[in-house]
């Protein structure tokens, strides 16, 4: 693969239509032409970002799939995908004219952009559980959306910055290790580069600068790989194809910025990648590589043995060259290359004639499993949680005392590990053995370990302090499952107690007469139907207390201002010649009719701060916080006279305001990073983010972020203080 990413221009229909020529399968062509026909008349009118016409979208899809080999209701559905969510085009009509399984592929595919959500991350996890389900039922759904996604990817360049960030997170996040799950590493590997680009395009080309200046590492890896198809040759291996590849610019970041390796460093940025006919002809080159270079210890995997939860399977060795740069050797037979290749798609694109309802269920088992999880859940944001965990790249391989192998994601441990083996295991557990020897309840799994669970008495369940210790989605559900079955009455008292002492430590004190409409009214906002039910809820774990408090804390300051408005005295304003003036930022001045406002940058006011303004000299008002240092200093000087009184309108409104904050942290790996992603999680606008090292070993990070008031900017500061290492925040 190539390094860097490429320019892809538009696919045109009859380009399309070549491609589904040169394939030589047999296609329904009539049936792909009345499909573009319709998504073209249903677009028509309809431009891109770019400029271009919509329907180059689902035409550029719709050969995405072409090339992976894909049937005709695919070809049919990336070329209709949009036309139910963007245009007047109902679903009935595409299943009475293309048939149930087209019509189930695009509504799998269609977004749930009529249904009303109460944040943009429950809208975000909804779409993602519907198209997960529908997964379920037929894996073609997800391969159309991440063809779907890598075209926009591939013409990202067409959003506005703030769009172009948050697709890429969402991209690095949620599709592309979906891809890396079904295997399909191509597609895995470009959504990553490509994302990146919009993440951290300095880190991007510094990666393709350091790819450059090792320009002869062509001649190299062509060398290498003519010396071994001799050597393989020499000891009888003759039907062999030998494939040469640079690694990801992600893959080169990840070990860069994430594991603090230098380029130098990464003994993986070369390969060569082996391909033969039979499994033991593997092993036997394998042989043959390690006697003609010198392997390097610890980094030889058996995938063949034990294949990868994606099914992916090969060798891999790393070893060291004559001219002392080590680079990987990848040895695998033809079926397992295909495989590696395209994952699940390798069936339609190889296997010709073969059904494509053939089963499925060992490829994507880890769908079902996650959709069961979280039927018990309240916390529509769960399912983006334990999508980021569970689809993590990283992966680590146990032993059962039995020879059984147990994957895990990496950071599991052996709590994760008894529940992954059997809920009863789990819930039963006392302790557990690593290599003969007992260790923490906490200790991290790593690959090679043998794992034996100790379980106690039947009656023995799980301790509510594991649901803070376990890392996969399995095992947390499987926690809470418990909890809310066998402890119905501890978990209601536990989650009032809960409660209760959050809000007192938020001063927020609701009247006992109104205290349960006020708490049934929360129970409702979260689909539950009793404040018994929301108690338990925060008791088994099933909703996070600190996601119910930011929605307490608006209900209540709004149910506070309403009451002070009614009982607010009525004043005339005798001082007729005092007018006030709302301008368009929210803002009113008394006694300037129609003035320009603009916000003073030494202290960025927000609505709720309270404010002054000042006339300036042909800029209208400069809105300043009254505690400002700036104020304090001209109210004492010659030009207090230019200082007026000022207030937020009662109903500001704005996209945001910018507020800057100073964090202060014991520096880490990763602290500055962990920060941007928070805000991109909590779809905050970030302006600006600079960080530094100060000389006592701490790290003085500098954010300039989009907020909509004080109490936003405390929500957001309350979350940022949650951050590992952080230790104190000050608005600058």
């Amino acid at each position: 693969m190539d390094s860097a990413v490429k320019a892809y221009p538009s696919v045109s229909y009859e380009e399309l239509k070549e491609a589904i020529k040169a394939t030589g399968k047999q296609y329904d062509m009539e049936k792909i032409d009345r499909a573009y026909n319709v998504a073209n008349a249903a677009h028509k009118g309809q431009t891109r970002l770019s400029g271009e016409s919509y329907i180059s979208h689902p035409v550029s899809v719709a050969e995405l799939l072409i090339d992976l080999g894909l049937d005709t209701d695919s070809v049919c559905a990336a070329l209709l995908h949009d036309v139910v969510e963007d245009t007047e085009t109902p679903l009935a009509l595409i299943r009475t004219d293309f048939g149930a399984d087209t019509a189930l592929l695009v509504d799998g595919v269609t977004k749930l952009g009529r249904i009303k959500f109460s944040s943009v991350e429950e809208q975000q996890a909804e779409n993602l559980r519907k198209m997960l389900l529908a997964m379920s039922k037929d894996v073609r759904v997800m391969l159309i959306k991440l063809c779907d996604r890598l075209h926009n990817m591939r013409t990202g360049d067409a959003w506005p910055p703030q769009k172009r960030r948050d697709k890429a997170l969402e991209t690095m996040e949620v599709y592309a290790p979906i891809a890396h799950r079904l295997g399909m590493s191509n597609i895995k590997e470009e959504l990553e580069d490509r994302s990146l680009q919009y993440l951290d395009p300095i880190g991007y080309e510094e990666i393709k600068t350091y790819l450059a200046k090792n320009g002869g590492a062509d001649k190299f890896i062509t060398d290498i790989a003519d010396k071994i198809k001799i050597r393989l040759s020499e000891n009888n291996i003759n039907d062999c194809t030998i494939k040469k590849r640079i690694k990801s610019v992600y893959g080169i970041y990840r070990k860069m910025y994430v594991q603090n390796r230098t380029f130098e460093e990464i003994y993986d940025v070369y390969a060569v990648r082996i391909i033969l006919d039979t499994v033991g002809e593997c092993y036997n080159a394998l042989g043959v590589i390690h006697d003609m270079y010198h392997p390097i210890p610890s980094r030889f995997k058996d995938y063949i043995s034990t294949p990868k939860p994606n099914m992916y399977q090969s060798l891999h060795t790393t070893v060291i060259g004559h001219e002392g740069i080590p680079f990987e050797v990848q040895i695998r037979t033809w079926e397992m290359d295909q495989t590696a290749e395209y994952g699940v798609a390798a069936h339609w694109k190889y296997k010709a004639g073969v059904n494509t309802k053939e089963n499925f269920d060992d490829r994507i088992a880890w769908v079902r499993q996650l959709l069961e999880s979280q039927r018990e859940s309240e916390d529509a944001g769960d399912l983006l949680r334990d999508i980021k965990s569970e689809l993590l790249p990283e992966e680590v391989f146990a032993f059962t005392p039995k020879g059984d192998v147990i994957n895990l994601p990496a950071g599991a441990n052996v709590i994760d590990f008894a529940y992954a083996i059997h809920t009863a295991v789990g819930n039963r557990m006392a302790g557990a053995k690593v290599n003969g020897r007992i260790v923490p309840i906490d200790h991290k799994v790593i690959t090679g370990e043998i794992i034996e669970i100790i379980t106690g008495p039947k009656d023995k369940g799980p301790s509510r302090d594991w649901l803070n210790m376990v890392a996969t989605s399995e095992a947390k559900n499987k926690i809470r499952n418990w909890f809310k079955k066998e402890r119905k009455e501890e978990n209601v008292a536990e989650g009032k107690q809960a409660i209760e002492k959050e809000m007192r430590r938020n001063l927020i004190n609701v009247p006992d007469d109104k205290y349960n409409d006020f708490m049934l009214d929360m129970a409702k906002r979260q689909r539950l139907n009793s404040v018994e039910e929301l108690y338990a809820a925060i008791g088994y774990g099933g909703l996070q207390l600190s996601r119910l408090m930011i929605r307490i804390k608006d209900e209540y300051t709004k149910q506070q201002r309403e009451q002070q408005a009614l009982n607010a005295p009525i004043v005339i304003d005798v001082q007729s010649s005092v007018k006030k003036s709302k301008s368009s930022d929210g803002v009113i001045v008394e006694g300037i009719d129609n003035c320009l406002v603009k916000f003073a940058k030494c202290c960025n006011p927000l609505p709720g701060d309270n404010i002054i303004g000042f006339v300036t000299r042909g800029f209208g008002v400069s809105i300043h916080k009254r505690d400002c240092e700036n104020v304090k200093m001209g109210l004492d000087g010659e030009d207090a006279a230019r200082y007026v009184h000022a207030h937020w309108a009662d109903n500001t409104k704005s996209d945001s305001f910018k507020s800057t904050l100073e964090i202060m942290a014991i520096d880490r790996d990763g602290l500055t990073v962990d920060i941007a992603v928070l805000v991109s999680d909590m779809h905050v606008p970030c302006y600006a983010i600079n960080a530094r090292q100060t000389a006592d070993g701490r790290a003085s990070i500098t954010i300039t972020i989009g907020v909509v008031s004080t109490e936003h900017l405390t929500t957001i500061i309350s979350r940022l203080r949650k951050v590992k290492n952080v230790t104190t925040i000050t608005r600058v």
